[in-house]
């Protein structure tokens, strides 16, 4: 997972002293009646028909990627000879399951070098579940923590899917990224490369960075995403109460898929934040100290694993890989927003605009805010949008409340009939 450069939340302050806070959420609209509307899947039962995937073997892979790293300058870094190594061992295993495999070179990547992107043969082409992770890791170390334990854990439960065979319902495509560690350059290339049909046929795209931290826990991205109900309802079904990934949010692959409107998920089990107390009583582990205590640094070696969240990670992710492409599920009805920028400061009178994006399903929304205190008004036009087609401006003026604090909550209410994927652009916050 790359290093963090921004915090989360969307917040304009003014230069006398007060902050604006934007806080984003999704609002599902009370369905009418007769109309079916996506549940998170039961859990443990459907669970049984997944594959257990052998940690053994996941360890293995990371065994691999460690004698790699340490046969070529001791890293895996993108674009180094450790990084190509890593690559080959991968593509060679998939080539061998019979995955159709393909390389694509990031050319505007910090250190150019290939994506490896792998596809299995059965179910609708423009049905696709994406499984990803990042390949690469920084230049202090082996990386296997961050993140041999995602790219080896994907790699294993693409080669039970081969060995399986199974009759599929949706198309899956699996990744493994290059230069993530340099600014999650190797996924922006690549979802870049696509066009705006292409994008579409992609249903769920899962992410999966530091799956195995030894003193680990046990987090996901957009936890109460319709996306992440297989993966949730799987470590609900060995009782760990999974968190959101606060920690990772906009530091992974996962991103830009998000921000082109791709509804997204997946495992993270902590870097470098410190466990609380609260999470060490009902994860174990240590409280106050790092997931992950050799984060970026030469101690990340095959040593600094849990094979135990390891094994839960690689297990849940054959979970969703198996309820979402061969038991029909598809991540529907679902709804995030994300703000970009998170942070800005804005002067008095002056003006500053951010980007909130969505990620979901096509659908009509309609916006409203809330929040607002007496003489803050806030508007917009039109009062609704239509995903991908639609716009809306709002200018909010707060320069009577220097020195407040002031909450307005942006809602997106979507059509429960429908599906959401749609942008929202050239949101207009105004200090006078």
């Amino acid at each position: 997972m790359r290093g963090r450069t921004l915090s989360a939340g969307i917040a304009l302050a003014v230069f006398t002293g007060m902050t604006v806070t934007l806080a984003a959420q999704p609002v599902t609209a009370s369905p009418p009646a007769g109309t079916a509307v996506a549940r998170p899947i039961a859990a443990p039962a459907a669970v049984l028909a997944a594959p257990d995937i052998s940690v053994s073997n996941v360890q293995a892979h990371l065994t691999q990627f460690n004698s790699i790293a340490s046969s070529n300058g001791g890293n895996r870094r993108a674009g180094s000879a450790g990084y190509t190594a890593s690559l080959t061992y991968v593509k060679t295993r998939l080539q061998a399951a019979g995955y159709t495999v393909s390389e694509q070179y990031c050319s505007s990547c910090t250190y150019p070098s290939n994506n490896l992107i792998a596809e299995w043969r059965g179910g609708p082409a423009d049905q696709v579940v994406m499984f990803g992770a990042h390949l690469d890791g920084v230049s202090a170390g082996p990386g296997i923590n961050d993140n041999g334990t995602g790219s080896a854990t994907l790699l294993e439960n693409a080669l039970v899917l081969a060995a399986q065979n199974p009759t599929m319902t949706k198309r899956v495509r699996f990744a493994w990224w290059t230069d993530e560690e340099q600014g999650l350059n190797g996924s922006r290339f690549y979802v870049n490369s696509l066009n705006a049909t292409q994008r579409g046929y992609i249903k769920g795209y899962y992410n999966f960075d530091m799956v195995g931290s030894t003193n680990g826990g046990y987090f996901i991205n957009r936890v109460t995403s319709t996306t992440a109900a297989p993966l949730k309802a799987y470590w609900d079904s060995l009782g760990l109460q999974p968190e959101e990934n606060v920690e990772g949010q906009g530091r992974s692959d996962d991103y830009y898929f998000q921000q082109a409107g791709i509804p997204t998920s997946g495992y993270a089990a902590g870097a470098s934040a410190r466990k609380t107390s609260a999470q060490a009583a009902k994860w174990g582990g240590t409280a106050n100290f790092a997931y992950d205590p050799c984060y970026h640094r030469a101690c990340d070696t095959t040593a600094n694993v849990s094979a135990t969240v390891l094994n839960r990670s690689a297990d849940g992710v054959a979970y969703a890989l198996w309820q979402l492409a061969m038991g029909g599920g598809t991540p529907t009805n679902d709804f995030s927003v994300a703000v970009n920028p998170t942070s800005r400061s804005v002067a008095r009178g002056a003006s500053t605009t951010v980007t909130v994006a969505t990620a979901g399903s096509a659908q009509s929304v309609s916006l409203s805010a809330s929040g607002a205190p007496s003489g803050v008004s806030v508007s917009f036009s039109p009062s609704s949008v239509t995903s991908a087609a639609g716009y809306a401006q709002r200018t909010v003026n707060v320069a009577a409340y220097a020195g407040l604090t002031v909450t307005l909550r942006f809602t997106g209410t979507e059509d429960s009939s429908l599906q959401t994927s749609f942008v929202i652009d050239d949101v207009t916050l105004q200090a006078s």
